[in-house]
């Protein structure tokens, strides 16, 4: 790796760190306002956010300069218990693994037990499923590249006409579209990342670049505090026993969920489902199902016995 292909890397994390403090990013917040609310704002956000990461490697691929595919990975009653621990862990954190990194940037230091707990979650000895290969994405990206290259030119006029461009940028839909185009080059520059996927290398010792995968989630955990810091929100809030137990054991499901998968809600939503990798939409919606159960459950038990 060229030096400037590290710093790009390490800078595009960090910015994922600052967008991640400002978009709608969080899985359960997202199932919540759809559940309680009948909101889908976040929903939407996310759905955009994969169709940008997806019209990005469209563009790649066009360009020849994808060189490492992601990963196919067989769908199976495994994929299905995976996405339904990934759902409760989440819901037991009170945030997914994009929502954790925003708390955490917020102050909530109860929530640096989640990445701790998915490392521990990640020792569980579980075998990961055998990719079935690395194929090219798009059979035809032209197809996808050009109506993505107008959705993409439609955002641009619409951010160059904003009264405030910085202000307009960090509108939490937008800077969830911001976290898309930074994973995208950080694919791009030091291959398919994610810090979860970093976490588990890690944990699993998988290959020799666990310095530059430590030091990525350092990037975007420093990112995340610098963007609190900017908008205003971090403040100290100290972290009580029962939160850091329930981050711990929150992080630690969505970890060996992740594993049974394999893949955690970031790389899941921003790369499998644009990619209709079946896998991907099978674990998602199942997590996705399994944080919607247990938030209208957790509703009906904390009703009054009588109205």
């Amino acid at each position: 790796m060229t030096p400037t292909l590290l710093i790009v890397a390490l800078a595009s994390a960090a910015l994922m760190g600052i967008a991640i403090q400002r978009g709608a990013t969080c899985m359960v917040a997202a199932v919540d306002a759809a559940v309680s609310e009948r909101s889908y704002g976040r929903a939407f956000s996310l759905a955009e956010a994969a169709l940008w990461v997806g019209g990005l490697l469209a563009v790649a691929e066009l360009a020849g300069i994808l060189s490492m595919p992601p990963a196919i990975y067989p769908a199976t009653e495994l994929t299905v218990l995976g996405g339904g621990l990934l759902g409760l862990g989440a819901w037991i954190n009170r945030a997914c693994v994009f929502g954790a990194i925003a708390r955490i940037g917020s102050g909530q230091w109860a929530w640096l037990a989640t990445p701790v707990g998915f490392f521990l979650g990640c020792l569980i000895p579980i075998a990961k499923p055998d990719a079935t290969g690395h194929p090219m994405p798009f059979a035809n990206p032209l197809i996808l590249s050009l109506p993505f290259a107008m959705l993409a030119l439609w955002r641009f006029i619409e951010a160059a006409r904003a009264p405030g461009f910085l202000a307009h940028l960090w509108h939490p839909h937008r800077a969830t579209l911001l976290i898309a185009v930074t994973f995208v080059t950080t694919l791009l520059s030091v291959g398919l990342w994610a810090y979860t996927d970093a976490l588990a290398a890690i944990a699993k010792a998988m290959d020799g670049r666990i310095g530059l995968r430590g030091a990525m989630v350092v990037a975007l955990l420093a990112g995340a505090i610098l963007g609190g810091w900017f908008a205003g929100k971090i403040r100290w809030v100290p972290p009580t026993f029962d939160d850091v137990l329930r981050c711990l054991v929150g992080g630690a499901l969505m970890g060996a969920g992740g594993l049974f998968v394999p893949g955690t809600n970031d790389g899941l939503i921003l790369v499998g489902l644009p990619l209709l990798q079946p896998h991907a939409w099978i674990a998602v919606v199942t997590m996705t199902l399994t944080i919607a159960v247990l938030i209208m459950l957790a509703r009906h038990f904390r009703r009054p016995a009588f109205a």
